[in-house]
């Protein structure tokens, strides 16, 4: 069996395996949260994916859809797509790809024991895995980690450097509240929207492709101890390449356990104007 005829067997496998368990919670009464919260718990939603994989492409409309719709009762979702680099010898280079994303989602197939890398692969809160096409699935898996505690996570814009840079400030609560199970890292990243290319080569070949949330930057900020009363405080400094569209621009704030790789807390902000 080829390596393509393999990641596609083992793609349909993982599809069937998130409908037998997406029915088994459906089945299950699902926890109600609490009436009187007004704010939206933000969840963490990764997708893998690459332009010259043809069965992402519905995969980054989901996302996107779930970026700009968030249809989902009291949960903000929080988009990040990392395109992953090992479908670059198949004719087309995908500009947004990093051999970082691919790294990253080699972890994640670690932890949770998916097997292999696959795209597209949505990995929610950094605990579940999924097809990354697969709505209903997705939407269910997002409900279910917005009931876990959560740590709070504040995000500050500070000084800006022009158009080249800016500071931000981020405190991060008591990890007891989201029963954390060893220290998390801080991290910040920073994501465009409204990217897209026309795919000359490749199994898109021909095709505009459209994205959200694409990531351009991650950096960690420190380390939250998990056994500390007063939380975590740091700062970094972004820095923004003349490429990217300011205007389209977010960072996001996370903390996720060293260990799991769970995501217990997030927040996201705009990226503002830059200055004359």
């Amino acid at each position: 069996m080829t390596m393509r005829a393999f990641a596609r067997f083992f793609k349909t496998f993982v599809l069937l395996s998130c409908v037998v368990c997406w029915c088994r919670a459906e089945a299950a009464p699902a926890e109600t949260p609490n009436p009187s919260v007004s704010t939206r718990k933000p969840v963490i939603v990764e997708l893998f994916t690459s332009e010259g994989c043809s069965d992402c492409p519905p995969a980054d409309e989901l996302l996107k859809n779930l970026e700009l719709q968030q249809p989902i009762p009291r949960v903000e979702v929080i988009a990040i797509e990392e395109h992953v680099d090992y479908w670059n010898h198949d004719g087309w280079v995908d500009p947004f790809s990093s051999p970082e994303w691919t790294l990253r989602q080699q972890d994640y197939v670690t932890k949770l024991r998916a097997g292999t890398e696959y795209t597209p692969q949505m990995v929610v809160d950094g605990e579940s895995q999924l097809v990354g096409s697969f709505a209903a699935a997705a939407e269910r898996t997002i409900e279910i980690a917005s009931l876990s505690p959560q740590v709070p996570v504040t995000l500050t814009p500070g000084n800006s450097d022009g158009k080249d840079a800016q500071e931000f400030s981020v405190s991060v609560g008591n990890l007891a509240a989201a029963k954390a199970q060893s220290d998390a890292e801080v991290w910040l990243a920073v994501t465009e929207d409204g990217l897209h290319s026309s795919v000359s080569a490749g199994e898109n070949a021909g095709h505009v492709l459209y994205h959200a949330a694409v990531l351009r930057s991650l950096q960690k900020v420190g380390v939250a101890k998990a056994n500390s009363q007063s939380g975590f405080s740091g700062s970094a400094r972004v820095k923004f390449n003349s490429h990217w569209n300011r205007a389209n621009l977010h960072v996001v704030a996370f903390v996720q356990e060293k260990h799991s790789l769970k995501i217990l807390g997030a927040t996201s902000t705009q990226v503002a104007a830059a200055q004359n």
